[in-house]
């Protein structure tokens, strides 16, 4: 008896160990193996007011029966008087949709304490609990500045974790695990706040670790890292989950010239290619860092014909417009495109319009792909067309594409001045 209970004893602790390496396995693998890039969207809380609403329901689209981002920041949550507040009661928890503008098809009622964007977002997460959904909080940078000084900053973030942590977002209304994490849009630390900016997100990460392990900090950041002087941008990096790098903007109607807003790479100004290495450079890992895609368009009027209006003196029209609005342009206008970084433009003899399409954003959804980025960050979901042209796009090369896309020229002696290609439409 006692010789089979030790043969017993023996088959148990082997059988112990080898689960335990099977597990030590496992868990080596899953670091070492490259995670799936992500497809990050801007969800416009003023979306509802577009002449078409933008809606929560539209993430489900025909096309698709589950949204195609992995995570939704929702834009935004106000930052001002030293706390976090919902920026629009009226978008975000008191609007009362139909049962066509509904999620799950059944009409809000209005005597419900809890309506408006963010239950729609609550029943979306019901729907898809792997969802994640963050709030961006967004304000002026003297808000900031003030809120993230010493004596402020403790009340502040505890305000920030109560709103939208802990879901107390009105009185009468709690909405616990909406969000997954709080996501910071600073522009920007000026270099009296760089100490500040450091600790602000600190505190942030320590009251949301002690309320939830696992919540979600991110920040949005500028072109380069010379836009935060005096910041730490490797501690930064080590408190942040990801940094979504604001790519596009580099040049727009406040430019005396036309050019491309958010072009890959190029010779002109600044690029993507070049922002992404200014700021790994810095101290941002690869595995940190979501490249921004611009959904609309920028352009100018009275601009000469030559270089079919690229890189042109004009004048700048005011604002930017939704991708859904390029495409009326086409039949009028003449398609061209960079060679190099499949960046599109519009011209019609007079107007210039610069943006991005399906082709350019795959091919930077590619290159994130290459560069072994977290993935893609989108400005902003409500400017994209009825069907989802640009964010479809994104999800197909970004989710199906080869990492190692041989599309992509060499990283050297790249040009793009004058390379381009047209058709008319």
């Amino acid at each position: 008896m006692r010789s089979q209970q030790r043969t017993a004893r023996r088959v148990y602790l082997v059988t112990i160990f080898l689960i335990y390496c099977a597990c030590l396995s496992l868990r080596a693998f899953a670091q070492s193996s490259p995670a799936k890039p992500l497809l990050v969207g801007y969800f416009p809380q003023w979306g509802l007011y577009n002449d078409q609403p933008y809606l929560v329901k539209n993430l489900l689209s025909s096309t698709s029966r589950k949204p195609l981002v992995d995570q939704i920041n929702y834009a935004q949550g106000f930052v001002a008087n030293g706390r976090c507040t919902v920026a629009d009661p009226n978008a975000d928890i008191n609007f009362t949709f139909t049962t066509s503008q509904s999620v799950n098809g059944v009409a809000d009622s209005p005597s419900h304490p809890f309506r408006g964007n963010l239950h729609q977002l609550q029943l979306l997460k019901r729907r898809f609990p792997h969802l994640r959904i963050l709030i961006s909080l967004e304000g002026r940078a003297s808000d900031f500045a003030f809120d993230a000084q010493p004596e402020n900053r403790g009340t502040f973030v505890a305000s920030c974790i109560d709103t939208f942590i802990k879901g107390n977002l009105a009185p009468g209304i709690t909405a616990p695990h909406l969000f997954d994490g709080i996501d910071v849009d600073w522009e920007y630390p000026h270099e009296p706040d760089a100490a500040n900016f450091q600790a602000l997100l600190h505190e942030l990460r320590l009251q949301m670790n002690a309320i939830r392990p696992g919540l979600l900090l991110t920040i949005a950041v500028g072109h380069t890292p010379h836009m935060y002087p005096g910041t730490d941008v490797p501690t930064v990096a080590s408190l942040v989950d990801q940094v979504g790098l604001m790519t596009y903007d580099f040049i727009g109607p406040w430019s005396d010239t036309t050019g491309f807003l958010a072009p890959l790479f190029g010779d002109h100004g600044g690029t993507v290619e070049r922002s992404i290495a200014a700021w790994r450079d810095a101290g941002i890992p690869s595995s940190k860092l979501l490249m921004g895609v611009p959904f609309y368009a920028y352009g100018w009027r009275q601009v000469p014909e030559e270089a079919n209006g690229l890189f042109q003196e004009g004048q700048g029209i005011h604002g930017d417009r939704p991708y859904s609005f390029v495409l009326t342009l086409l039949d009028h206008s003449t398609l061209y495109r960079d060679l190099i970084s499949q960046a599109p433009w519009l011209f019609d003899g007079d107007a210039f319009w610069t943006y991005e399409d399906p082709i350019s954003i795959a091919h930077k959804a590619s290159y994130a792909r290459s560069q072994h980025l977290q993935g893609l960050m989108i400005w902003e979901l409500g400017q994209d067309t009825s069907t989802a042209a640009l964010l479809r796009a994104a999800h197909t090369a970004l989710h199906n594409s080869s990492p190692n896309d041989s599309s992509l020229p060499p990283s050297k002696n790249r040009s793009s001045t004058g390379a381009t290609i047209s058709s008319s439409n």
